[in-house]
């Protein structure tokens, strides 16, 4: 408390130009402001310096790592936790039969449906992956074909939700940078994030990959139901492992106010694009549950594929001032409204 306190007063006494040269994001000393003895302004400096000896390098890393676990281990456990009672649910109903995991599984799907409804950029991913599981019960053996479907995405967004945890602290991360007029530091974090997030992707596309017959049977013991699951396995890897890039660039994009952006590819990308494959692999051809994935597939491919091409394109510089602008502007209002409140 005492530390906010300190700010708020420093605050106090700078004007609107000194302000916007602030973090929008401070940590107390001896917190993640300065990590190994750097801070943001140092960072900015040694990136500015081309080319980066590696040993510093790995420094540098370490320090914008632990940055970032610091900001998403909470959010993390959160989302996960959250997520448990729709996966025991579901693993319960599975005990039961087939048929009983299926009818729960459809069932979730309107209760998960609200539940993202606020999110404007996820819930259109969200709703897409919902609405596979609708769509299976439409394929032959329904099923067989919704309950597999629904074992795979209650394993892929137990991986989204911990990404999102990622995605939430990249956001944070750009976003304060910006704010404090430093681009390299704001690009950096995107780059270690994007780094950390694809191990963590590849790791978890192992695990899917080594014990998908004992992930199955947490679900059931039917051995259709495993087989078709196991059917579905690599596809569900693929989706784990583009997990580990989409969202961490959402949030990218998130951070640096991009928001409407991002809604606008999501809804390219699932519906207008991975949708209809989806439906015509699944229907027309005898891949099933597998084609529907297989629309998924392409759809986050290409999302992806559009979120590194504006990724890449982005000035950084320009985005700072247009950082700056947007606190100017916020600054300005704020005045505004204190100064109406006071007559």
């Amino acid at each position: 408390m005492g530390f906010v306190v300190l700010l708020a007063k420093a605050m106090g006494t700078m004007d609107s130009e000194e302000r916007q040269q602030l973090p929008l994001l401070r940590w107390p000393s001896g917190g993640n402001e300065r990590v190994s003895g750097l801070s943001s302004v140092e960072v900015e400096r040694i990136l500015e310096h081309k080319p980066v000896p590696l040993r510093r390098y790995v420094r540098l890393v370490g320090w914008e790592s632990r940055s970032l676990w610091l900001l998403s281990w909470a959010s993390i456990i959160v989302s996960v936790c959250n997520y448990m009672l729709s996966f025991v649910t579901l693993t319960f109903s599975g005990q039961l039969g087939a048929l009983e995991l299926a009818g729960a599984s459809i069932a979730m799907v309107g209760a998960q449906g609200l539940a993202y409804g606020i999110m404007k950029m996820h819930c259109l991913e969200i709703w897409y992956n919902q609405g596979l599981v609708l769509i299976s019960g439409l394929l032959p053996n329904p099923t067989i074909s919704l309950d597999s479907l629904s074992i795979c995405l209650n394993y892929w967004t137990w991986d989204i939700e911990f990404m999102l945890g990622l995605s939430a602290a990249v956001s944070i991360r750009i976003g304060n940078e910006l704010g404090a007029g430093n681009p390299m530091v704001a690009r950096f974090s995107m780059v270690v994030v994007v780094m950390i997030s694809i191990l963590i992707s590849i790791f978890f596309s192992a695990i899917v990959l080594i014990f998908k017959v004992g992930l199955s049977k947490l679900f059931t013991s039917d051995a259709e139901v495993i087989a078709a699951v196991s059917n579905l396995t690599p596809l569900l890897a693929i989706s784990v492992f583009l997990n580990g890039i989409q969202p961490i660039l959402s949030g990218v994009a998130i951070g640096s106010g991009w928001q409407a952006v991002v809604a606008y590819v999501n809804l390219t990308t699932y519906y207008v694009v991975g949708l209809p494959i989806g439906c015509v692999l699944g229907f027309k051809t005898d891949l099933g549950a597998a084609g529907l994935w297989w629309g998924m597939v392409i759809g986050v491919l290409l999302q992806t594929a559009t979120l590194i091409f504006i990724t890449a394109r982005t000035n950084w510089n320009s985005e700072v001032a247009k950082a700056a602008d947007r606190l100017k502007k916020s600054g300005n209002e704020e005045a505004l409204e204190q100064s109406e409140g006071a007559c």
